[in-house]
């Protein structure tokens, strides 16, 4: 009898060979359930074990991933699977009743670092362009964006008299601009993700604006043209009330939109790779294109942010100095 004829073939044989296992699996399973009677019915089977040890995994991927964990400012900065770095740590020191940390924490280090790098890149082009007739490499694209800077924001905005600036607005947009690349480098993060950083640079801008309209006008000229001329008198309280409030919105206004557009940035790009620890392959097919996407966009959001602090603390300045 040729044997061949009943063979089964290839497929049907791999899906029987499983479904015994399968079989096998749960039948062992039960088995063993019941034999273990009512008493043990509490203790947890092997599918059980599984099923607890694979939740556990689970959560503990999503607590190492955590968006919020990966944006605020800590004592350390995390080098992912090289390790963590502890920055040194100081107690608060009492000043006048109050206790203030001098703790040196990531956002604070990144600022240093960012501030070395430009001074540096900065020298150096300064050094290229006296040795080269024509500006070439690093030292074109630092004269070009100097230019554009005088040319584009502060005398359009201010005048031959905003010349006087151009140191402040320079350090302003360089120091902004190299504070929000360093953070598209791995393991690097952003300082101004950090809205006590961003608060620092609009106090710095209120405090020049108010100096600037001090300078032109006087204390007291300042002060009068806050109120707009030729308001009733009854309308009055509530103007100084409004422009009162006006003078520190403007400020507010350049520090939280630093932030949140560099912040927004950066909760995509982890939201997006969360996906692929919930959804695993699908969830790597979305996430890595988009992420790249948006880490594209970040480049040229790094240059318009650095580009609209700047054009918006010569226009509050130029206001304070030409009231009208």
């Amino acid at each position: 009898m040729d044997l061949k004829k009943f063979a089964i073939p290839f497929p049907f044989r791999s899906f029987i060979l499983k479904l015994s296992l399968i079989l096998i699996f749960f039948s062992l399973t039960a088995k063993t359930s019941f034999s273990q009677g009512a008493n043990d019915s509490k203790k947890p089977t092997e599918v059980q074990k599984i099923e607890k040890e694979g939740e556990e995994l689970v959560h503990e991927g999503e607590e190492q991933f955590d968006v919020i964990e990966k944006i605020v400012d800590h004592n350390y900065i995390d080098f992912y699977f090289l390790g963590k770095l502890h920055l040194p740590q100081f107690k608060p020191v009492n000043i006048l009743g109050i206790d203030i940390d001098f703790s040196i924490t990531k956002s604070a280090v990144m600022m240093f670092l960012a501030a070395i790098i430009m001074i540096c890149v900065l020298l150096y082009a300064v050094s290229s362009n006296k040795k080269n007739k024509v500006p070439k490499g690093i030292g074109n694209v630092v004269e070009s964006l100097v230019v554009f800077i005088r040319d584009e924001i502060v005398l359009p905005n201010m005048g031959p008299a905003g010349l006087k600036l151009m140191p402040f607005f320079l350090t302003l947009f360089f120091f902004i601009m190299f504070a929000n690349l360093l953070g598209l480098f791995p393991f690097m993060s952003q300082p101004t993700k950090n809205i006590n950083i961003t608060a620092a640079l609009a106090l710095i801008t209120f405090a020049i604006t108010q100096y600037k309209g001090i300078q032109a006008h006087g204390f007291g000229g300042y002060v009068k043209n806050l109120i707009p001329p030729g308001v009733p008198v009854f309308v009055l309280p509530i103007m100084i009330v409004v422009e009162f409030i006006g003078l520190f919105t403007k400020p507010f206004s350049l520090l939280m939109r630093l932030f949140a557009n560099i912040t927004a940035g950066t909760i995509i790009i982890f939201s997006l790779i969360g996906l692929i620890f919930v959804m695993e392959y699908a969830g790597t097919v979305i996430a890595v294109p988009f992420a790249i996407f948006i880490y594209m966009i970040e480049i040229f959001i790094a240059l318009l942010q650095a580009y609209i602090f700047t054009l918006l603390s010569a226009l509050y300045i130029n206001m304070a100095m030409h009231h009208h």
